[in-house]
């Protein structure tokens, strides 16, 4: 059972990795990358660290890839809202929603995650946890601070890149043409 895991972890993390590589659309490409990231919290799994699998999904897929996605979905609001989404679509995706949000609601029920109980070893096991991350381990949470902060800043250069690539391929008979030049005679007018 554990090599079909392994094979089909393998399969989906460098396929969405190469898929995150070779994708022109930079929101699809983050998306393939919190997948990938999220095969690689697999493997952790299938080596028996949950502690670290987990890790991976609060910090990378939690916190980095979706943090790129937020970014460029924020920076990039006229072509995300310029594109009309018929009405199967639309369907769909709510469909895949519920049955996502159904089937993760039946998995934490299910599992014994909602019996634990908390014991007088569980909580020094917590407290030298927490004492060890702010000591012994708080470099790495400087380092994961700094992570963050430079997928910020890659984030902000690829969309305002491709939002420049855009503005260059647009004809000057468009009205967006029109309207780009509108927008840098208020800026410049502003700046004056």
């Amino acid at each position: 059972m554990a090599d079909v895991a392994f094979i089909g972890l393998s399969v989906l993390t460098v396929g969405s990795a190469i898929f995150a590589l070779e994708s022109r659309e930079i929101v699809y490409g983050a998306i393939a990358l919190a997948i990938s990231m999220l095969g690689i919290a697999g493997f952790f799994i299938l080596l028996d660290s949950p502690f670290v699998a987990m890790f991976q999904i609060i910090v990378y897929v939690g916190a980095v890839a979706v943090l790129v996605i937020f970014i460029v979905m924020l920076v990039r609001t006229e072509s995300l809202f310029s594109v009309d989404v018929d009405r199967g679509r639309r369907i769909a995706g709510l469909i895949f929603s519920l049955l996502m949000m159904v089937g993760i609601g039946v998995l934490l029920f299910s599992s014994l995650f909602s019996n634990a109980e908390f014991s007088p070893v569980m909580e020094k096991i917590v407290n030298k946890i927490g004492n060890e991350m702010l000591t012994y381990y708080s470099p790495v949470f400087i380092l994961l601070g700094l992570t963050l902060a430079g997928s910020i800043i890659g984030a902000l250069s690829l969309a305002r890149r491709e939002d420049s690539d855009h503005r260059d391929q647009m004809s000057p008979a468009s009205p967006q043409y029109e309207n780009l030049n509108l927008d840098k005679k208020n800026e410049e007018q502003e700046h004056a």
